[in-house]
C-alpha cells in the first residue's frame, strides 16, 4: 500500500480496457474493505495530521489511502473526501459501510469518465456493472461483516 497521491497509471480507450481498469480498481477496493479494513483504519489513523483523506483503488488491483489530487480540476473522479472524519463517531461496521458506498458510486464515476469518450457504438455495449457480475462493495462489506 503506496500512501503517495493517486496517480493516472492507466488510460483505458476500449470497453474492454474500461471493464479491466474498473475490475483492478474494484478488486482493490474489495481487499480494502474486507480482508485490509484493519490495515484502512491504521491507514487513517497514521495520517491523522491530513485533513481530507480519500480511499482509492487502483488498476492494478491495489488500494491507497491518500489525500486528493492537488490539480483543479483532477485528471480523475475523485473519491468521497474526508471519510476519515466519520470513522471515529460511527461504528467500525456502519463506517466500512459507508466508505463501500461511496467508493461504488466513484468506481461507477471513473468507469463513465472515460466511457464519455467511447463512440456510439461501444457506448451501447458499456455498462460496467452488467459486465461486473458480482456483488456491489457495499453489499461484500455487509456479506462480510454478517460472517464475522
Amino acid at each position: 500500500m503506496d500512501m503517495a497521491p493517486a496517480a493516472v497509471s492507466s488510460n483505458p480507450r476500449s470497453v474492454e480496457e474500461i471493464f479491466k481498469d474498473f475490475s483492478g480498481r474494484r478488486a482493490g477496493l474489495v481487499r480494502a474493505l474486507t480482508s485490509g479494513n484493519e490495515r484502512i483504519g491504521v491507514s487513517f489513523v497514521l495520517r491523522a495530521d491530513k485533513e481530507n483523506l480519500c480511499l482509492y483503488g487502483l488498476p492494478n488491483g491495489s488500494w491507497e489511502v491518500s489525500p486528493p489530487a492537488d490539480e483543479v480540476p483532477p485528471e480523475l473522479p475523485e473519491p468521497a473526501l474526508g471519510i476519515n472524519f466519520a470513522r471515529d463517531g460511527m461504528q467500525r461496521r456502519d463506517w466500512l459501510s459507508l466508505v463501500a458506498v461511496h467508493s461504488d458510486s466513484w468506481l461507477i464515476s471513473v468507469a463513465f469518465f472515460y466511457g464519455a469518450r467511447l463512440n456510439a457504438n461501444d457506448r451501447y455495449q458499456f455498462c460496467p456493472v452488467a459486465h461486473a457480475g458480482c456483488y456491489s462493495l457495499f453489499q461484500s462489506v455487509a456479506w462480510c461483516s454478517l460472517r464475522a
